[in-house]
């Protein structure tokens, strides 16, 4: 008989409550293992639970994000905007959450502190924010890309006498639903001007009686075309849903759009402005996803589409001095996230606007009243922090993961990520990072990827299981080709031109900067060929014990 202490409390432990969280720990159940799930909120939700900023919504196609894992309940639900709102794709994780009843396999309102690998019974010992300790075989991040709230370093934050909070840890009620905070008669300070902050500063606009953007660093924003989704349009998409699932599975990054074929140095000036204008006028994504095929690999292609944005931002702003602040000159088209916005460039057109550039006056403190500039200090009654995430590996960081003979996680990653397909890391055995560094859901719509990803796992620990293999790592050889080839690739693309949340900048001892990519740019498909490749052979490239 197996000896008890070495037998752990759970095959699998999940860590987050998002839509990949709740749909691996669903998978692993029905496979017949024993899962607990783990989730800081009250609730399921992941992104969508934390962030509940006024105009917080999808930027992918809602029958393109929410329905691939949720199988069981799409033929019930209905969609109510082309680009759903937060309120929205949070009811339709509750409704997922409960149609796969994850809720009694997860313990909420709690975090996970540490997690050590033991060398000696290869179990996991995850010790939980009130201190109990739970044990198991297979350890399971599923985290999320952004969800470790960065707040910027600045002198005084902590005297601020007004109301001020992070844009996903907006103020809710006592039954969790968010303030509708008034700004009427309110001079309102946002700091930040990416996806975030180009969602909430129209709203604000709307009733602060003054409103200051403080502005670091332009992005390329486009609009986003959101509209309802009537009941006719709706039956449509729902009869179409196999046919729409097989197409994104097709693209690069999940999303329901394929590039041009030709090269935008190819085509004559008059077909270039001809499909920018086209792609401009489209909702969602397809003017960084449909364009040419060049985009992201060459400075002159790129150049044309960026010319084209910059243009439509000079005839959207009416000063043309704020024009050229609200234009980025220090990152190609499309090498960051590009933000989708409605009317955000009209909003400072607005008398009660104010654009800061922090660029030419840094922030040097907040004060008790408000935030002093080099040029200046801002009197304001609340203060938003719209400041991003600690990305990808954050979430990780703040858990004192430790492996094999004690490695630290943050020491083995400390010059950037090591993994085999993103998913495993050598020194550290069953501990598997869905949506995490170098894998293929993380520059993807998570929505589709993270679900493939979370059934690839499950088919891996049930192999393991049927073949009474307990321990996985990749092999160094493995791992060490993988790295290569996803730094290779990064590099060799005008994302690598630009600090986006996907780039880990790694200071070395002589003072030098290396860039390091977060992310697998290879594409979907040929992620999963991959996958299915190393998974038919036995799942070489790791080492299974």
């Amino acid at each position: 008989m197996s000896d008890e202490k070495n037998v752990p409390q759970y095959d699998a432990v999940v860590v987050g409550g998002g839509i990949t969280g709740i749909y691996q720990v669903h998978l692993l159940e029905e496979a017949g293992h024993t899962v607990l799930g783990i989730e800081a909120g009250d609730d399921v939700g992941g992104t969508w639970y934390w962030n509940r900023y006024p105009g917080c919504r999808l930027d992918t196609e809602s029958y393109a994000y929410g329905y691939f894992a949720m199988k069981g309940i799409i033929p019930e639900w209905n969609w109510e905007e082309r680009f759903a709102s937060q309120p929205e794709v949070l009811r339709y994780v509750n409704r997922a959450a409960d149609a796969m009843d994850v809720r009694r396999l997860f313990r909420f309102k709690t975090t996970v502190v540490a997690a050590h690998y033991s060398d000696a019974d290869g179990i996991w010992s995850i010790t939980l924010s009130g201190g109990e300790v739970v044990t198991c075989r297979f350890f399971i991040s599923a985290t999320g890309p952004l969800s470790a709230t960065r707040m910027p370093d600045i002198a005084g934050i902590e005297t601020y006498q007004g109301e001020s909070f992070h844009s996903s840890r907006w103020p809710t009620d006592s039954e969790g639903h968010p303030v509708n905070v008034d700004f009427s008669g309110k001079k309102v300070g946002v700091i930040g001007t990416g996806a975030t902050g180009v969602q909430i500063i129209p709203i604000a606009a709307e009733t602060a009686a003054e409103l200051f953007v403080f502005q670091r660093t332009p992005n390329w924003c486009t609009p986003l075309g959101n509209e309802k989704i009537s009941d006719r349009e709706m039956d449509l998409l729902r009869n179409s849903y196999p046919t729409t699932l097989e197409y994104v599975k097709s693209t690069d990054t999940a999303f329901p759009y394929h590039r041009d074929p030709r090269k935008g140095t190819d085509v004559s000036a008059e077909e270039r402005q001809a499909l920018f204008a086209k792609l401009y006028d489209q909702p969602g994504y397809g003017i960084w996803l449909s364009g040419f095929r060049d985009l992201l690999v060459s400075a002159e292609s790129n150049k044309y589409l960026a010319d084209f944005v910059a243009d439509k931002i000079r005839q959207r702003v009416k000063d043309p001095v704020t024009a050229e602040k609200l234009i980025p000159t220090d990152h190609p088209f499309g090498s960051k996230r590009v933000p989708m916005e409605t009317n955000y460039y009209e909003t400072y057109n607005k008398d009660n606007v104010h654009l800061v550039d922090i660029r030419e006056a840094p922030i040097q403190e907040i004060t008790p009243r408000g935030i002093r500039t080099s040029d200046g200090e801002y009197d304001l009654d609340v203060i938003i922090f719209a400041t991003g995430f600690n990305a990808v590996t954050g979430a990780l960081d703040r858990i004192d993961i430790r492996g094999k003979n004690g490695l630290p996680l943050k020491e083995a990653w400390a010059d950037g990520p090591v993994t085999f397909l993103g998913l495993q890391s050598k020194g550290f055995p069953n501990f598997f990072t869905l949506v995490g560094p170098h894998n293929g859901s993380t520059f993807c719509n998570v929505g589709v990827c993270g679900a493939l990803q979370g059934e690839w796992v499950t088919r891996m620990i049930s192999y393991m299981k049927a073949r009474g293999l307990t321990r996985s790592e990749p092999s160094e050889k493995a791992q060490d080709s993988w790295t290569e080839e996803v730094y290779r690739d990064f590099s060799r693309t005008l994302l690598a031109e630009a600090n986006a949340w996907w780039v880990k900048v790694v200071e070395k001892p002589d003072g030098s900067i290396e860039r390091r990519s977060l992310v697998h740019v290879g594409g979907g498909p040929a992620y999963r060929q991959r996958s299915e490749q190393v998974a038919y052979h036995d799942y070489n490239g790791f080492e299974l014990s």
